[in-house]
This record gives structure tokens, C-alpha cells and sequence, in this order.
């Protein structure tokens, strides 16, 4: 049975539709009103609060912390400084990813891990004849994402950290509401924003304080709902939906190389040695990865076609769809899309698909799956570079708020 995070009671206070889902064993809003279109626009248009607490957290220490960190992963933590965070992921010996995640770099032997999946006993396999301690700190570190155009100013309204300089992918530390709290430049959300790490103990009191002054900026809970329709709009994979982890792959076409879902850029084969690289070399060698990662925008006219045939409205997928769907070309096969949604910014209909390489050239057209009123059929979309959004204001230093 699912138990509350460290916010448990201010969600539930906020949670008018009482509609919860299971995140790694706790209790997580899917949305707060009835309907999440205050919450999705809040992280496109203000400033939207979501408890991420329930992420796996680990830290790892000692003198062979950074060997071991550069053992298991397929970028080189060498090239990251202190105070840096990177997205990453892990993979098995075939080089199929396991995971993936971000590191911050807290000192020069310790780190900040975190993990959709419990990753302990894999990181504990790989940390053999090293000289590390690998702490689970999931259930003493909470974590908030405060994401949206208006978050900046926010947070420079509740903490003495260095917010306007802070750059993309970096880290600071401050107090908020008398807690010290770090502070990264990082979300899932593709927008401006931040996600605040603080002690389980005192996390109540940083979520008041966010709370109370963030009235003046229009801050607003945001739930799952409103957050994985972000999430496909910035591109971002998410792991059991987009791709399987090797762990739990059953057959072969279920476990997927880094390159097959858009992570070919995190892996450094010029590094020392990890897990993987061997098969990812030989990967590389036969010509690249079979499958890519891409990004579809589904024709609109021909789906509003298929309404108009049945006397009907066309209707606009209010959340975002995690069911897996057939991608074709001339009528054959060539892939699934994994995520598909209505994007509210960009006015479109847009997904998330794996197909086979040969056919994933941006403005290439494909066919997508649809049904209509029980019925299969076929609609044309265009492969189109990601991230679908992509605003200056995510990366832009100093901190603005810009509506790009």
C-alpha cells in the first residue's frame, strides 16, 4: 500500500479531486482540480510546484567514488565539475540501458544520484574492490520541481541563493523558510525551472514558504497529468513507457541501446572502461543503432476527416495516452509510438515513437495508428526534430522570465 511523501499533507489539503496514483511505493496527485488545464499552464505560463520526492535517491562517497560513478555510466563524470549536474543513463553488459537519470557533482568524491528504478543492489554489484559508500537517501531527502517562466523571480523572492546566475545544469545552495536546501537549474518539464532538495524533516516548511510568496507569481500544485504533457512536448523519455528496462525486458526487441532512444549523445567512448561499452563499440562499428528516437506531428486535418465521416466533433485527447501504437510506412510496420498527447501550446498533436533508423529522417511522413469510435485506421504524421518545445527562457542566464 502506498504511504505519503513529505508533503503528503499539503497535497492532500490542495487535492479537491482526490485523484492519486502510485509512484514507487507513494502517493502522488495526477491532478489537483477536476480538470488540469490550471496546472499545465502553470508550468507553461507561472510557476507550477510538483513533489518529486518519490524519485530514487543515492549518495556516493569515498576515494573511489568518482572511479566507480565513470564504471557504471556511459558519459565521463571526469568532465563534470563540482556543482555541475548531468543527465545520464546505465546500461548492462549488452549495452541496453537500464536506467536512466541525473548525477550532481556535490564535491570531488560525492555525488547526488538519482533513479527512476531502484538502482542499489546494481550500483553495490559494480562498486566491487572499490573504496565507495553508496547511501539510499530516498526517504531522507525531498524534492520539489518548481517549474515555469516565473520561477526565477520566485525563488529570488524565498532564498538568499544565487539564483540569476545560476546556469543551466548547475547547482547552489540556500535557505528557504530557514531550511538549507541545493537548488538545480534542472526539470522534466523542458521550461524554465528548478528542483529544490531538502531534508525530508523540514520539507513542510520550504513548501509553505514557496507557497506563501509565490501567491504574488501565480504558483499552482501541478499533478502527473499536467506534467507528462510537458514532458513529450520537451521530448523526454520516460522509462516502462518510451523504452523497457533491460531488468525487465522479456524478449530481445524490448531492451534498447542508448542511441535507440535518443541517448546516443550521453555516451563517450573515448572514456575509460564501463559497463556496456564494449557492445555499444561494436554497435557503432555495424553502422549505428537499428531504431531512433523521433518526434511526430500527427495530421490534424486527416484526423478531424475521420470525425467528420461519423457526423461527430473531432475530440481532443484531454491526457496525454501511454498505450503503445503501430508507425508505418507503405502500409508496413516500421515502429510504435510510445507517447502521444494534444499539445495545448503548440496546438497539435504530437507523439513520442521508436522506428527503424532507415526511416526516422526528420520530414520524413509515416502513418500512425488511430481509432475512432472502435474502429482502426490510419493517419498521416511528420517526423519532426525534438524537442517539440524548446523556449531561450529554459537555458537563458541571467534568469529571465521570457514568454518565448
Amino acid at each position: 500500500m502506498p504511504i505519503g511523501t513529505a508533503f503528503h499533507k499539503k497535497t492532500l489539503a490542495l487535492c479537491e479531486s482526490l485523484n492519486y496514483r502510485e509512484w514507487s511505493g507513494y502517493y502522488t496527485v495526477s491532478v489537483y482540480e477536476m480538470h488540469h488545464e490550471h496546472e499545465y499552464n502553470a508550468i507553461r505560463n507561472s510557476a507550477a510546484l510538483i513533489d518529486i520526492s518519490p524519485l530514487f535517491k543515492y549518495r556516493i562517497t569515498g576515494n573511489d567514488a568518482t572511479r566507480f560513478v565513470n564504471r557504471v555510466i556511459s558519459r565521463d563524470i571526469n568532465k563534470v565539475a563540482v556543482d555541475q549536474v548531468i543527465y545520464c543513463c546505465w546500461c548492462d553488459p549488452e549495452g541496453k540501458v537500464i536506467d536512466d537519470g541525473t548525477i550532481t557533482r556535490l564535491g570531488e568524491n560525492e555525488y547526488r544520484w538519482t533513479a527512476a528504478d531502484p538502482s542499489l543492489r546494481w550500483f553495490q554489484q559494480n562498486a566491487l574492490a572499490l573504496d565507495v559508500k553508496i547511501e539510499d537517501i530516498s526517504e531522507q531527502v525531498a524534492a520539489l520541481a518548481l517549474q515555469g517562466p516565473t520561477s526565477g523571480k520566485l525563488l529570488r523572492a524565498v532564498t538568499d541563493a544565487n539564483i540569476g546566475d545560476l546556469k543551466y545544469f548547475r547547482v547552489t545552495r540556500g535557505q528557504i523558510g530557514g531550511v538549507p536546501v541545493d537548488i538545480s537549474r534542472t526539470g522534466y518539464t523542458g521550461d524554465l525551472g528548478f528542483e529544490i532538495w531538502m531534508p525530508w524533516k523540514d520539507a513542510a516548511a520550504v513548501w509553505d514558504e514557496l507557497v506563501k510568496k509565490g501567491k504574488a507569481f501565480d504558483i499552482h500544485p501541478a499533478g502527473m497529468i499536467a506534467l507528462d504533457i510537458a514532458r513529450i512536448e520537451a521530448g523526454l523519455i520516460l522509462i516502462e513507457v518510451d523504452y523497457t528496462s533491460s531488468k525487465k525486458a522479456l524478449i530481445a526487441a524490448q531492451k534498447y541501446s542508448p542511441a535507440e532512444i535518443g541517448l546516443g549523445k550521453l555516451v563517450d567512448l573515448k572514456k575509460e572502461n564501463f559497463v556496456g561499452r564494449d557492445a555499444l563499440e561494436r554497435e557503432k562499428k555495424k553502422g549505428g543503432a537499428a531504431r531512433a528516437l523521433v518526434g511526430l506531428e500527427i495530421n490534424w486535418n486527416e484526423v478531424e476527416a475521420l470525425y467528420d465521416k461519423l457526423g461527430m466533433a473531432p475530440q481532443v485527447p484531454s491526457v496525454a495516452s501511454r498505450v503503445a501504437v503501430p508507425v508505418y510506412r507503405s502500409g508496413k510496420q516500421v515502429g510504435k509510438a510510445t507517447s502521444t498527447t494534444w499539445s495545448p501550446t503548440l496546438k497539435k498533436m504530437i507523439a513520442l515513437a521508436c522506428v527503424n533508423r532507415e526511416h526516422s529522417s526528420v520530414g520524413a511522413t509515416l502513418g500512425i495508428e488511430m481509432t475512432v469510435e472502435a474502429v482502426r485506421h490510419t493517419v498521416s504524421a511528420k517526423v519532426v526534430a525534438l524537442p517539440f518545445f524548446n523556449p531561450a527562457r529554459k537555458t537563458a542566464v541571467p534568469v529571465t522570465r521570457d514568454r518565448s
